[in-house]
């Protein structure tokens, strides 16, 4: 299977049709040009271990997509430890209107956000090399975001305490997690409003999505 082709394309519009989206080739030919532009850049900078082109179909873009539905268009949104732009850049990709910042620790990998960005041409996104800790002291930031996302990034307590400062009054942190650990989830238990369980489409790996206050 080679990045781009029929194949590919049709592997995350079936994938995200999973989670009541309705993609096109339109999609995922920026997903493909983001997709060919991680794997480059891999090549010099650690963005992924994914390399195989079915694996970063399914573990990078169709994962990256499963909380779209639980984000209305025109939200706030602020993706924390973004690293090769997921979920933020799939998530601009199929919901244009979303204003995205998109966070780093590594200069490198925000340099490569950057230039994906430039790449796709995507308006209304932006990536800055910041800690969550340094953007919240920026007040044209703090209590900004409707919605607060993170991939797999650490422990929800650890999040929590590093996104709340910048969530907007009555805005919703989403954790995106592979198998959760119950003693994890039990830690920030009055914090949680839901958690939904799925397996991923296709590599049948379960994945958790945890909504908090």
């Amino acid at each position: 299977m080679k990045i781009g082709s029929d194949e590919w394309s049709k592997l995350i519009i079936d994938g995200a049709s999973a989670f009541d989206l309705d993609l096109d080739r339109s999609h995922t030919d920026l997903f493909a040009t983001h997709a060919n532009e991680l794997l480059h850049w891999t090549k010099t900078t650690n963005l992924t271990t994914i390399l195989d082109p079915f694996e970063v179909a399914v573990k990078h873009f169709v994962d990256s997509l499963a909380p779209a539905g639980l984000i209305a268009p025109g939200t706030t949104l602020l993706d924390i430890g973004s690293g090769g732009g997921f979920p933020g850049i799939p998530l601009k990709v199929i919901i244009p209107t979303l204003s995205i910042t998109l966070i780093d620790a590594s200069r490198k990998k925000v340099n490569f956000l950057k230039h994906v960005i430039r790449t796709l041409k995507l308006d209304g996104i932006e990536a800055r090399h910041i800690r969550a800790e340094e953007l919240a002291a920026d007040s044209a930031y703090r209590n900004q975001f409707n919605v607060i996302t993170s991939r797999a990034l650490t422990d929800l307590k650890s999040f929590i305490r590093r996104a709340r400062p910048l969530l907007a009054v009555n805005g919703q942190i989403i954790a995106l997690k592979g198998k959760m650990d119950e003693t994890e989830v039990e830690a920030v238990r009055p914090h949680i409003l839901a958690v939904e369980t799925y397996r991923l489409p296709f590599a049948g790996s379960k994945r958790s999505i945890i909504k908090i206050r």
